[in-house]
């Protein structure tokens, strides 16, 4: 049977980007040769459960222990990645504004560009917005990249889903579950701008140094 098959690729490619290089390595054999023995009894649906199974809890440890480890320096990268995200998310709205109140009159005259401006392009600068904050906080946390971008990501999300809930219990209006839709989308933003600075750092580290 293959190996691969019973190996879900995102679970390891969270594993690489969350442990670090010898820690990863060594994780990884260490489930990948448990999982062989999983699928060669159950098969091999149940040996990819089981190895999600394992790498959930294993991001849950990691997770624990570098907050552990350095709880004082990773709440001022919570703290301070927070109020960036705040900054950073309303730059959009306010150049939206300025344009409009500057240009109404060609807005007027370009109402379909101006819609599209207004939604899918604030959209996606919101979405680059939020990836520069995810990959400035990782800058600021060398060797722990990942904490940081993940534990705002998951703070911000889950802020955003209580309170669409409670707006749409409230207002029995379920269009305001869209926020918790956006801002689910820019906390995977945020964790994806966070692990391109993981992945490039890994990859120089992984190069030879000249003599």
């Amino acid at each position: 049977m293959s190996q691969s098959r019973h190996t879900p690729r995102v679970a390891v490619l969270l594993l690489n980007l969350f442990a670090q290089g010898e820690e990863a390595a060594s994780l990884l054999g260490d489930l990948s040769e448990e999982s062989f023995e999983v699928a060669a009894k159950s098969g091999t649906a149940a040996a990819r459960q089981w190895y999600w199974r394992q790498t959930l809890k294993t991001l849950a440890h990691l997770f624990a222990c570098d907050f552990r480890n350095a709880p004082w320096s990773t709440s001022a990268l919570l703290i301070g990645g927070f109020l960036l995200s705040r900054f950073v998310s309303s730059v959009p709205d306010r150049i939206l504004s300025a344009m409009t109140d500057k240009y109404l009159f060609y807005w007027s005259n370009h109402f379909h560009a101006y819609m599209f401006l207004a939604t899918d392009g604030m959209l996606i600068s919101h979405l680059i917005a939020v990836t520069l904050v995810g990959s400035t906080i990782a800058l600021a946390a060398k060797g722990k990249e990942m904490l940081a971008p993940t534990a705002l990501a998951l703070v911000l999300a889950g802020m955003a889903v209580i309170g669409s809930i409670v707006v749409t219990a409230k207002t029995a209006d379920a269009s305001f579950l869209w926020i918790a839709a956006v801002q689910s989308s820019n906390s995977f933003a945020m964790v994806a701008g966070a692990a391109i600075v993981r992945m490039r750092r890994r990859s120089a580290q992984a190069q030879p140094r000249p003599a």
